[in-house]
């Protein structure tokens, strides 16, 4: 018996908790917080951002020996002569580096030295050629360095992405609808693949800093050991400076990023065209110009304040650099006071240890970055690694071009997480030539089925058997080309009309024209294509000049088109026609249901609409993972059991409703 609450409302239990109380005068549009990052979720892509700001140098410097290997490897792979070029010049480079500053110093010798000005300089005149020869070998070793790392980049880049896309492409079903996985992929794609591109260069800018570094210290050693610990005095405070330096500089483009984050809520909202009827049918631009208006006030603010505590730490770094060049230089004066250095040797160590300042500031900068990027990287590769263990069996034995029986046999199935199963002792046989229907509410388990019987998922216990073979002793991508799905929502390829139905068979360019037109007409496709500009060649994509929008139900008979065109041994049909018309809904069946192109094919149908499986040979009843019911529709109506109850409920919804008494004169 219904409560009086329940009574009241015709049977629609009443709401278990305390009432809902009523609104406030004003509410927020959105997080409260004075920090407008602070209620932001994590972004996938930039769970890396600003890591380099909170590692320590001990941390950067251990790991970049293992990045420089790594990148090292990489490039080996992809052209070793690119490579050994670009280490061989890049040390060459160095060493012409060393050697002019030396020759510097022989030049400051002879226009130091006794004598007249103009025999000074003409002495100096040798020494000047031989620094203007090095910097000029040294120019032409970096050239070819950039030669090599032109040649070897983008081989690294179009490397790694195609072995990324083809190992992502095949990787079980199962593991592309892990929301982890979405999310590891993305970030793989759009950063992983980014960085992998830029840090090959970034890398050959840290061994040329490195190398700088060494050059500068072997010069003075050179010049006089007691140089070196002048050389340590000067550069650790400039190290310092840059370190902080850099820190602040991720951390302020992590802070950015996510600033510009929240606020693209707003341009997304304002920009997006599936919005934009809404939105001036509502008059909301306004208040969405306001929030976005009062959002970037603050963020205006906080672009103002990084940009001033970058200003600061710059003149703190500058300054504690001039400090310790400033103690440097007195210590060499003194070294000079005192007779242990030539004056020309001093002026040569004055310029090798700015060359050591220099080195080191590109040293720590691009030290942070390759750091930061190397986690990007190293993202690509773990996902790399994790796809090869995900990839279907392979197997010697193939899946039969004919197939006279299609075995389901006690089949169970939960999906990961899930207390209840979504197929619980399943068990049905299909024989070549049927057309069968898989009904039921949903969650049912239809969709599930469907997808064990392509080979998508696995069975966890009993067996899916072709012809009295376990599928799962077959190389599951023969399988999958034995298969042809057709889906509520298919892929839209944003190729030519031609492409699109081809698709299935593993080629765009390659086709069979009697097969493409029957497959066509059969779906009502041929009519949707011939009303295109260009036909066959159409493109439908609005991406390309002159591409073409269809409506769903015209996408929808272009994907018919593509299942029956596969010839496949089975085809599955998922609510393919949800989207169409009524006459191209019954046309499609129609095809489907007398299949012409292939007599012996299984044809699986899932659909809602039960007046479309009428005339199929065999409907299957789903109800919480098991067959609850299978027959024919006249022997299932005759049942009046779970079918018959849902195809009567629907039929109703098409009849006039009956006049009453009184409309009726009663």
């Amino acid at each position: 018996m219904n409560s009086p609450a329940e009574a009241a409302t015709g049977g629609v239990p009443g709401p278990r908790s305390a009432p809902l109380p009523p609104p406030p005068t004003t509410v927020p549009a959105g997080p409260e917080d004075d920090d407008p990052t602070d209620a932001l979720e994590e972004a996938y892509w930039s769970v890396h951002d600003g890591a380099a700001a909170s590692a320590t140098v001990r941390q950067v410097l251990a790991r970049l020996p293992r990045i420089t290997a790594l990148i090292g490897r990489m490039a080996w792979q992809a052209d070793r002569t690119a490579t050994l070029t670009a280490i061989a010049c890049q040390l060459a480079s160095a060493a012409m580096a060393a050697f002019g500053l030396i020759a510097s110093v022989g030049v400051l010798q002879h226009l130091f030295a006794q004598g007249p000005t103009p025999d000074r300089v003409r002495a100096a005149v040798p020494q000047i050629l031989l620094v203007a020869g090095f910097l000029t070998a040294r120019s032409l070793l970096d050239t070819a360095v950039s030669v090599a790392q032109a040649r070897v980049t983008p081989k690294i880049r179009t490397r790694l992405e195609c072995e990324f896309l083809h190992l992502t492409a095949h990787v079980r079903l199962e593991a592309v609808e892990d929301a982890d996985w979405h999310d590891e992929v993305h970030r793989a794609n759009d950063r992983g693949l980014f960085y992998a591109r830029m840090i090959v260069g970034q890398v050959v800018s840290l061994a040329s800093a490195a190398l700088a570094l060494i050059g500068t210290a072997s010069v003075l050693s050179v010049l006089h050991p007691a140089l070196l610990p002048l050389l340590l005095l000067s550069v650790l405070p400039v190290g310092v400076a840059a370190v902080r330096s850099a820190r602040a500089r991720f951390h302020s483009f992590k802070r950015w990023n996510a600033l510009q984050r929240r606020v693209r809520v707003f341009s997304w909202l304002l920009l997006d065209v599936d919005a934009a009827a809404e939105l001036r049918a509502d008059t909301a631009q306004g208040a969405l110009l306001d929030e976005h208006r009062r959002l970037t006030s603050k963020i205006a603010d906080e672009d103002t304040r990084l940009g001033v505590h970058a200003a600061l730490l710059n003149l703190a770094g500058r300054a504690v650099g001039g400090v310790g060049t400033g103690v440097t230089y007195a210590a060499l004066a003194a070294m000079l006071i005192a007779g242990w250095l030539p004056l020309a040797a001093g002026a040569g160590a004055v310029l090798a240890i700015q060359a050591g300042q220099s080195a080191l500031t590109r040293l720590i900068e691009v030290g942070h970055l390759v750091y930061e990027h190397a986690l990007w990287v190293d993202d690509l590769l773990a996902v790399q690694d994790r796809s090869r263990r995900l990839l279907p069996r392979t197997s010697e034995l193939r899946a039969p071009d004919h197939v006279q029986e299609i075995a389901v046999r006690d089949v169970r199935f939960s999906y990961p997480g899930k207390d209840r199963p979504a197929l619980d002792g399943v068990s049905f046989t299909l024989r070549a030539g049927q057309t069968v229907a898989f009904v039921g509410l949903n969650g049912s388990g239809k969709s599930t089925c469907a997808k064990l019987l392509a080979g998508l998922y696995e069975p966890q216990e009993g067996s899916v058997r072709w012809d009295g073979v376990d599928v799962r002793e077959m190389d599951a991508h023969s399988v999958h080309q034995q298969v042809a799905c057709v889906l509520q929502d298919p892929v839209r390829f944003p190729f030519s009309a031609l492409s699109n139905i081809v698709a299935g068979t593993g080629t765009l360019t390659h086709v069979e024209p009697r097969r493409a037109m029957a497959a066509a007409r059969a779906a009502g496709a041929d009519t949707v294509i011939a009303a295109l500009p260009d036909q066959w060649k159409a493109l439908l994509s609005k991406r390309f000049k002159g591409g073409q929008q269809l409506s769903g139900g015209q996408w929808a008979k272009i994907a018919v088109a593509r299942g029956l065109y596969q010839g496949s041994v089975l085809l599955l049909l998922d609510e393919p026609t949800a989207s169409m018309d009524p006459p191209s809904e019954h046309a499609v069946y129609e095809a489907v249901l007398r299949d012409r192109l292939r007599k012996d094919r299984i044809t699986v149908l899932i659909s809602h609409r039960l007046a479309s499986v009428v005339a199929c040979d065999h409907i299957y009843v789903f109800d919480a993972g098991r067959v609850v019911e299978s027959g024919s529709h006249e022997e299932l109506m005759a049942l009046d059991g779970d079918y018959a109850a849902m195809f009567t409920l629907q039929a109703s919804g098409y009849r006039a409703p009956a006049a009453s008494a009184e409309e009726t004169g009663g």
